[in-house]
């Protein structure tokens, strides 16, 4: 069995899915797979799922580029809502503001007076185009009315070592792929997109310093279109499961983030008012036509 990964390794989205894969192959006693297939902006990987047989044996661990790529794209070979089965969503994943420990800027109107007085000479990584980082950071560009230089990356894992390395200086990674490094004092964080301060980071929202913006970056599983409602229903059961055990618990409080467990028409129903709400986020930005 294989949970397929449309982004690099080392990633938020592969850690979650190599522990979801350790859960399901305790539980079903045969190994589970993480197959990384990055590129094509997630689209490869997603679509490979699309085109796997039926029968329960692959999954896709999904992220909001996926509700991202439906309304990016004009032309895909599949419709993420009608060709993904969901199964279930597990977490929300606040984004965490972080800069290199050289950059002067301490907090985030500090950034924003010094990228005024710098227009264009601020990089500002993400894991790749129309990922969650980079909508992240155009939300913040536009409310904050600054210039900053997008580098996109296959993945958030190269993009947060340039920025430990001085390549660029601005970041919107997951608090799972960059907590350590914050802990560790390699990057300075200087915001969350949360709607409150999250336990163990003691850094101050976005909203706190004047910028009105929240967003978290949800993680589910889903499955390619066809599968049987029996081995649906066997792999809800089996995440909900894991959901609701008390080391889950303690690995949520590990990472930072934030429990989101849906599953049925809840989670259906959720998917499609997410992919209706990045459609009118990626307009007020610019990123597609009205």
């Amino acid at each position: 069995m294989r949970i397929i990964v449309a982004t690099a390794s080392g990633g938020a989205p592969d850690i979650l899915a190599r522990l979801i894969g350790e859960w399901l192959s305790e539980r079903l006693g045969q190994p589970f797979v993480t197959e990384n297939r990055p590129g094509g902006g997630n689209n490869i990987g997603t679509e490979a799922v699309v085109r796997a047989p039926p029968d329960g044996y692959t999954l896709l661990l999904v992220d909001p580029t996926a509700s991202i790529n439906a309304t990016l794209y004009e032309k895909l070979n599949y419709n993420f809502i009608r060709d993904i089965a969901p199964v279930a969503g597990i977490v929300l994943l606040p984004q965490v503001m972080v800069v290199n420990p050289s950059f002067p800027a301490k907090t985030v109107p500090e950034l924003i007076v010094y990228a005024k007085a710098n227009p264009g000479k601020v990089n500002m990584a993400s894991p790749g185009v129309a990922t969650p980082g980079h909508v992240a950071g155009e939300l913040f560009k536009m409310m904050a009315g600054v210039d900053m230089v997008h580098v996109p990356y296959r993945g958030g894992a190269p993009a947060l070592s340039d920025l430990i390395a001085g390549h660029v200086q601005v970041f919107f990674p997951t608090t799972s792929l960059s907590i350590q490094q914050i802990r560790a004092g390699k990057l300075r964080a200087i915001g969350v997109t949360s709607a409150e301060r999250l336990p163990g980071l003691d850094v101050p929202t976005l909203r706190e310093q004047g910028i009105d913006l929240v967003i978290s970056n949800w993680r589910s599983v889903m499955a390619p279109p066809g599968i049987s409602p029996d081995q649906r229903k066997a792999l809800i059961d089996l995440i909900e499961a894991m959901a609701k055990s008390p080391a889950w618990a303690e690995i949520l409080k590990q990472k930072g983030w934030d429990d989101a467990l849906l599953t049925g028409d809840a989670f259906a129903n959720f998917l499609k008012e997410e992919t209706a709400r990045v459609t009118n986020v990626l307009k007020s930005v610019g990123m597609v036509k009205s």
